[in-house]
Protein backbone atom coordinates (compact mmCIF):
# COMPACT_ATOMS: atom_id res chain seq x y z
CA UNK A 1 0.00 0.00 0.00
CA UNK A 2 2.28 2.70 -1.21
CA UNK A 3 2.04 6.27 -0.21
CA UNK A 4 4.61 8.01 -2.18
CA UNK A 5 3.18 10.16 -4.49
CA UNK A 6 4.47 8.95 -7.54
CA UNK A 7 2.33 5.83 -7.22
CA UNK A 8 -0.99 5.37 -9.34
CA UNK A 9 -4.30 4.02 -8.26
CA UNK A 10 -5.75 1.92 -10.73
CA UNK A 11 -8.57 -0.20 -11.71
CA UNK A 12 -7.28 -3.35 -12.74
CA UNK A 13 -10.79 -4.18 -14.39
CA UNK A 14 -10.63 -1.03 -16.08
CA UNK A 15 -6.81 -0.17 -17.01
CA UNK A 16 -6.74 3.44 -18.50
CA UNK A 17 -4.14 2.55 -21.00
CA UNK A 18 -4.41 1.38 -25.00
CA UNK A 19 -3.84 -2.22 -26.48
CA UNK A 20 -0.61 -3.35 -26.61
CA UNK A 21 0.88 -0.35 -24.09
CA UNK A 22 3.54 -2.63 -21.87
CA UNK A 23 7.02 -4.80 -22.72
CA UNK A 24 6.47 -6.19 -19.06
CA UNK A 25 4.14 -6.06 -16.25
CA UNK A 26 4.26 -7.25 -12.55
CA UNK A 27 0.74 -8.25 -10.97
CA UNK A 28 1.98 -9.57 -7.40
CA UNK A 29 -0.29 -10.25 -4.92
CA UNK A 30 -3.12 -8.45 -6.19
CA UNK A 31 -6.09 -10.63 -8.18
CA UNK A 32 -6.88 -12.90 -4.65
CA UNK A 33 -8.24 -8.83 -3.60
CA UNK A 34 -10.45 -8.25 -7.29
CA UNK A 35 -13.50 -10.04 -7.37
CA UNK A 36 -13.55 -10.22 -11.19
CA UNK A 37 -10.04 -11.44 -11.43
CA UNK A 38 -10.90 -12.72 -14.91
CA UNK A 39 -11.80 -9.32 -16.24
CA UNK A 40 -8.69 -8.21 -14.35
CA UNK A 41 -6.51 -10.46 -16.13
CA UNK A 42 -7.78 -10.25 -19.57
CA UNK A 43 -6.80 -6.17 -18.77
CA UNK A 44 -3.98 -7.34 -17.71
CA UNK A 45 -3.27 -8.96 -21.16
CA UNK A 46 -4.93 -6.54 -23.15
CA UNK A 47 -2.52 -3.96 -22.64
CA UNK A 48 0.86 -6.38 -22.81
CA UNK A 49 2.47 -5.77 -25.81
CA UNK A 50 2.62 -9.06 -28.10
CA UNK A 51 6.12 -10.83 -27.44
CA UNK A 52 5.71 -9.24 -23.86
CA UNK A 53 5.94 -10.85 -20.73
CA UNK A 54 4.31 -10.34 -17.03
CA UNK A 55 4.70 -12.23 -13.76
CA UNK A 56 1.05 -12.67 -12.17
CA UNK A 57 1.66 -13.87 -8.40
CA UNK A 58 -0.86 -14.71 -6.51
CA UNK A 59 -0.92 -17.05 -2.99
CA UNK A 60 -1.58 -20.71 -4.44
CA UNK A 61 -2.85 -23.71 -2.28
CA UNK A 62 -1.33 -26.82 -3.86
CA UNK A 63 -3.44 -29.21 -1.93
CA UNK A 64 -6.89 -27.54 -3.39
CA UNK A 65 -8.87 -29.49 -6.34
CA UNK A 66 -10.47 -26.45 -7.50
CA UNK A 67 -9.83 -23.01 -6.55
CA UNK A 68 -11.75 -21.36 -3.33
CA UNK A 69 -14.27 -18.84 -3.92
CA UNK A 70 -17.73 -17.92 -2.57
CA UNK A 71 -19.38 -14.21 -3.12
CA UNK A 72 -21.59 -14.55 -0.08
CA UNK A 73 -18.44 -14.85 1.84
CA UNK A 74 -17.62 -11.00 2.35
CA UNK A 75 -17.39 -10.23 6.44
CA UNK A 76 -13.31 -9.92 7.39
CA UNK A 77 -13.39 -12.30 9.23
CA UNK A 78 -14.93 -15.31 7.60
CA UNK A 79 -12.46 -13.99 4.82
CA UNK A 80 -9.75 -14.25 6.67
CA UNK A 81 -11.20 -18.03 7.94
CA UNK A 82 -11.83 -19.51 4.22
CA UNK A 83 -9.11 -17.35 1.93
CA UNK A 84 -6.76 -16.70 5.03
CA UNK A 85 -6.50 -12.99 4.84
CA UNK A 86 -9.69 -10.63 5.56
CA UNK A 87 -9.39 -8.78 2.21
CA UNK A 88 -9.23 -11.58 0.24
CA UNK A 89 -11.69 -13.25 -1.98
CA UNK A 90 -10.74 -16.25 -2.93
CA UNK A 91 -7.75 -18.84 -2.88
CA UNK A 92 -6.28 -20.32 -6.38
CA UNK A 93 -5.55 -23.77 -6.48
CA UNK A 94 -2.32 -23.88 -9.82
CA UNK A 95 -4.49 -25.86 -12.50
CA UNK A 96 -7.66 -23.82 -11.72
CA UNK A 97 -5.44 -19.96 -11.60
CA UNK A 98 -3.26 -21.04 -14.75
CA UNK A 99 -6.43 -22.39 -16.91
CA UNK A 100 -8.17 -18.86 -15.83
CA UNK A 101 -4.51 -17.50 -17.19
CA UNK A 102 -4.61 -18.78 -20.42
CA UNK A 103 -8.54 -18.28 -20.78
CA UNK A 104 -7.53 -14.75 -20.55
CA UNK A 105 -5.30 -15.25 -23.69
CA UNK A 106 -1.94 -15.71 -21.48
CA UNK A 107 0.43 -18.08 -22.69
CA UNK A 108 1.69 -19.33 -18.87
CA UNK A 109 5.09 -20.72 -18.46
CA UNK A 110 5.75 -22.35 -14.55
CA UNK A 111 9.52 -21.15 -13.56
CA UNK A 112 10.98 -22.42 -10.79
CA UNK A 113 14.11 -19.84 -10.18
CA UNK A 114 15.70 -22.20 -6.99
CA UNK A 115 15.94 -24.89 -9.75
CA UNK A 116 17.95 -23.04 -12.13
CA UNK A 117 19.57 -20.57 -10.33
CA UNK A 118 20.09 -22.51 -6.77
CA UNK A 119 18.03 -21.94 -3.44
CA UNK A 120 21.20 -19.32 -2.32
CA UNK A 121 20.01 -17.01 -5.20
CA UNK A 122 16.11 -17.35 -4.82
CA UNK A 123 16.83 -16.61 -1.61
CA UNK A 124 18.28 -12.86 -2.31
CA UNK A 125 15.06 -12.34 -4.62
CA UNK A 126 12.53 -13.28 -1.93
CA UNK A 127 11.91 -16.87 -3.22
CA UNK A 128 11.73 -20.33 -1.21
CA UNK A 129 12.83 -23.62 -2.85
CA UNK A 130 9.28 -24.23 -4.11
CA UNK A 131 7.95 -20.90 -5.17
CA UNK A 132 6.61 -21.02 -8.92
CA UNK A 133 6.59 -17.81 -10.90
CA UNK A 134 3.64 -17.60 -13.04
CA UNK A 135 5.01 -16.21 -16.55
CA UNK A 136 2.08 -14.60 -18.68
CA UNK A 137 3.25 -14.05 -22.51
CA UNK A 138 1.38 -12.52 -25.46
Amino acid sequence: MPRDLDTVKLDVTALPYSNDSFDVIICSHVLEHIIDDQKAMGELNRVLKPGGWSILQVPISLNFKKILEDSSITSPQARREHFGQDDHVRLYNKEGYVSRLQTAGFQVIQYNFAEKYGIKEAKQYGLSEGDTLYIGTK
